[in-house]
């Protein structure tokens, strides 16, 4: 029985994202039972993943949009749990390789250095195949102006998908899904 809902935000985002919010409000008034958390994630790949694991029980779901689908793909897959990726990074660490240097994430109002450091610490979390792909059920928009849309579909192509013409990365329209990702994250 689903206990916890985990939402993992994106890379420069935080816990306030408007997917984010919106999701936890519809959670807080369909599933009031169901405990919603929002982390805000560290910049660092591996201080961020020992925050959410230090949430994650067998009790638990994901939810991760961009980045955080990423780490919810890597999580899902090492604990056996069920994901829900949204317009997810499927190689974050070839992306970010070209924004090494200094950040400002305005949503969480900090400087910081992207380092190679933290790009080897991304591959390190790449699963070549998925072990669990019925965990996972990919939300993807081909109009995402940030991420390779076919990357995803290709990556996720053993999952559940909901590929959509159009859209963007912060993936329109997303409250239309609500109740398909309770349904397959069991959370209803």
């Amino acid at each position: 029985m689903v206990k916890r809902v985990i939402y993992i935000h994106g890379f420069n985002s935080s816990e306030k994202s408007f997917k984010a919010q919106q999701f936890g409000q519809w959670v807080s008034t369909h599933y009031p039972d169901i405990e919603y958390i929002s982390p805000r994630l560290h910049f660092d790949p591996r201080v961020a993943i020992i925050q959410l694991t230090q949430l994650i029980d067998q009790h638990t779901v994901l939810l991760g949009s961009s980045l955080g689908g990423y780490y919810a793909t890597y999580l899902s897959q090492l604990y056996n749990i069920k994901a829900v990726v949204i317009n997810p990074a499927v190689k974050p660490f070839e992306l970010l390789a070209d924004y090494l240097g200094p950040q400002y994430n305005p949503y969480q109002d900090m400087h910081y250095e992207l380092t190679l450091e933290h790009v080897a610490a991304l591959q390190s979390l790449f699963m070549t195949h998925l072990p669990h792909p019925g965990r996972v059920m990919l939300l993807q928009q081909m109009g995402d102006e940030v991420l390779p849309f076919e990357q995803a579909v290709d990556y996720f192509k053993q999952c559940a998908q909901h590929v959509e013409f159009a859209g963007d990365h912060s993936f329109m329209g997303f409250e239309r899904y609500f109740d398909t990702v309770a349904k397959f994250l069991k959370i209803t």
